[in-house]
């Protein structure tokens, strides 16, 4: 079993044993978990095959098991199948034990939000993913407005999203300690923390939030909630 492998099965391990707990029956929300994974998945996987292919990151022989579809490792494809899961999983459970608490907040200010993120990308044009990072984050804020989603003032989906970092950092450490994963230095700022580049923050908020908007639209759309 290789270390990237093991990573994507701790990652996910916990959340799939708890997901037929009789208090939170989370299986009743696994079609619109699928839902976000396929959409939000898809367009990731999609980024990382033309950015593997481009030289942003490469993945480290010594630690995948050698498989790979369209340039991506087993184990890089499962990790947008594991780790969307598992923060859904944790977000939902967040919102089971945690009451939240309506936030007064001017949603068209997401829009200056955006904004701002797009002109770092454009700023960062000739850096890949930097470029493609920041154009995400951009994306999910005016997402988050034009859908009428209500997370942008939902006290526990900003707490959520802090308390995020903590696995993220662990996970991401050892990705780039190791190394797992290698970057390109033309695709990065190469301002660190740690071994983790600073991108790979907004990499993560993205992902999450994303697959998290997604979920919620689907199960508001098909249950009414």
């Amino acid at each position: 079993m290789s270390e990237y492998f093991l990573i994507n099965i701790l990652t996910i391990l916990f959340p799939l044993v708890l997901t037929f707990e009789k208090n939170l029956k989370f299986y009743k929300n696994l079609p619109y978990v699928l839902i976000s994974m396929v959409i939000v998945g898809g367009v990731y996987i999609y980024w990382d095959v033309l950015a593997t292919e481009r030289g942003d990151w490469a993945f480290n022989d010594s630690y995948i098991l050698g498989i790979r579809f369209f340039g991506l490792p087993l184990e890089e494809i499962l990790f947008f199948v594991t780790v969307p899961y598992a923060m859904i999983f944790l977000y939902e459970t967040f919102n089971f034990y945690v009451k939240d608490k309506r936030l007064k907040f001017n949603c068209r200010n997401l829009y200056f939000v955006a904004f701002f993120f797009f002109l770092i990308a454009l700023n960062n044009y000739s850096q890949p993913y930097t470029f493609t990072v920041m154009i995400f984050m951009s994306i999910f804020f005016v997402l988050v407005n034009l859908s009428g989603s209500d997370l942008a003032n939902s006290r526990n989906f900003w707490l959520f999203m802090a308390l995020s970092y903590i696995p993220f950092f662990t996970v991401n450490y050892v990705l780039t300690s190791l190394p797992i994963v290698t970057y390109g230095n033309n695709a990065i700022w190469n301002f660190r923390v740690t071994t983790i580049p600073v991108e790979d923050f907004f990499y993560s908020f993205s992902l999450i939030s994303l697959s998290i908007l997604i979920y919620t639209l689907a199960k508001r759309q098909w249950k009414g909630n």
